[in-house]
């Protein structure tokens, strides 16, 4: 493997970087239930301080781990389903006009793609952290979503191989 010098940020300081102070953010957690919904869900520490709203699929954990969050539910499947893409990006388009984030983050999976397309378009930070056990090559979404993200991180130096311009932050889970 190609050696890589590790940007490291430390854990307990996950910040993108977008803070107005102390000033609360409007920030979008976009992710597929499941791990993806996860990772997202350890980041409470920082998102819990902010005005958010969620994208994710209208699954049972879904409704038991966000049963007090304003949730929009994303079209399911998504993966080689242009109707739900299509859908998709409609939702994303209506969510993003209405709520106007400071910030969208995600760590995938496909559901992401509109939000970072049209978002970036509208001018918002994008945030993408690609989950950890995608080790040994990058996940579809994220080499999809990187040119479109504002920053980009990575949870294992090894990572970095696939994604060299992004910052290292170590494991969430």
């Amino acid at each position: 493997m190609k050696s890589v010098r590790a940007r490291k940020v430390p854990k307990r300081s996950f910040d993108p970087e977008l803070s107005k102070g102390s000033d609360r953010l409007n920030v979008g957690l976009v992710g597929s239930s499941g791990g993806h919904l996860a990772h997202l869900l350890v980041l409470e520490p920082w998102w819990s301080h902010h005005d958010r709203f969620w994208v994710t699929f209208d699954m049972p954990d879904s409704h038991d781990l966000l049963d007090s969050e304003r949730v929009d539910w994303a079209h399911y499947p998504t993966t080689r389903n242009l109707p739900n893409l299509i859908r998709n990006f409609r939702l994303a388009w209506r969510l993003l006009r209405r709520e106007r984030p400071d910030v969208l983050i995600s760590t995938g999976a496909a559901v992401a793609f509109p939000f970072f397309l049209l978002g970036r378009m509208m001018g918002v930070k994008t945030v993408f952290i690609e989950v950890y056990d995608r080790i040994d090559q990058a996940s579809l979404t994220a080499r999809l979503c990187a040119p479109l993200a504002s920053s980009f991180l990575v949870q294992w130096e090894d990572q970095l191989v696939f994604h060299p311009r992004a910052e290292l932050i170590g494991r969430l889970l």
